[in-house]
């Protein structure tokens, strides 16, 4: 928890003075899906209320609240833009995909995961980057709060089971209790309403689950040393 604290909360704040005092033309604010806990109702708008229901998500609130005062108070033009579980090449070894993937091509007979019911809205870099130049350079938007997402939600055991198949393994998934969140700060379900982005950013994803999923493979299979599959990522 207290590194979330110093990179989410301190860490934001030392963007936004130093934005304020050199008074960048907009800041756009790379917040989280997981700002919302287990949905009240879905698919989850902008409206939604926000719940802390990990220490993680709890400091990204604030870095977002942040944002809105140094928005209201300074009238700093920032845009906050919540990504729902972006994937692909070059992403984090302890992420799903990377995890599945990696053991997968490394001949395991065996994939090691946590909890395979909750649901995720995933959407590949390449869209996600998209959404965050289209933040940039779109007039009109300071102060607004928009979604990246597909509307789409699949469970892990599901996402595990296609990732097996782009790559042509037989492995069996095992739940393991050790791999898993605490069950009270475990998110069910993330699954966005992204008509807004439609509609402010002329944004939609474009690039099919699968289609993401064979291009983060083919990263994995090039670039073996960044993935240990001996032991858990954190």
């Amino acid at each position: 928890p207290r590194s979330y604290v110093q990179t989410n909360v301190m860490g934001t704040l030392n963007v936004l003075e130093a934005c304020r005092d050199q008074g960048t033309s907009r800041v756009v604010l790379a917040s989280t899906s997981e700002v919302y806990g287990t949905a009240a109702y879905t698919p989850i708008d902008e409206a939604h209320p926000l719940q802390g229901q990990s220490p993680y998500a709890a400091t990204k609130i604030a870095a977002d609240k942040l944002a809105e005062a140094f928005a209201v108070s300074f009238d700093l033009p920032v845009v906050t833009l919540r990504p729902f579980n972006t994937f692909g090449p070059r992403q984090s070894a302890r992420a799903i995909i990377p995890t599945v993937l990696s053991q997968a091509l490394a001949g395991a007979q065996e994939i090691h995961l946590g909890n395979l019911a909750p649901q995720r809205d995933l959407t590949f870099v390449i869209d996600t980057v998209e959404g965050f130049r289209l933040a940039l350079e779109t007039p009109g938007i300071e102060g607004q709060t928009i979604h990246l997402g597909t509307g789409r939600a699949i469970a892990i055991g599901d996402l595990a089971r296609r990732c097996l198949e782009v790559v042509g393994s037989t492995a069996t998934i095992v739940s393991r209790s050790d791999r898993a969140r605490p069950a009270r700060s475990e998110v069910d379900l993330l699954l966005s309403d992204p008509s807004k982005a439609e509609r402010t950013l002329g944004w939609e994803a474009s690039t099919t689950l699968e289609e993401g999923l064979a291009r983060t493979a083919d990263y994995v299979r090039s670039n073996p040393l960044e993935f240990a599959t001996h032991r858990y990522a954190v």
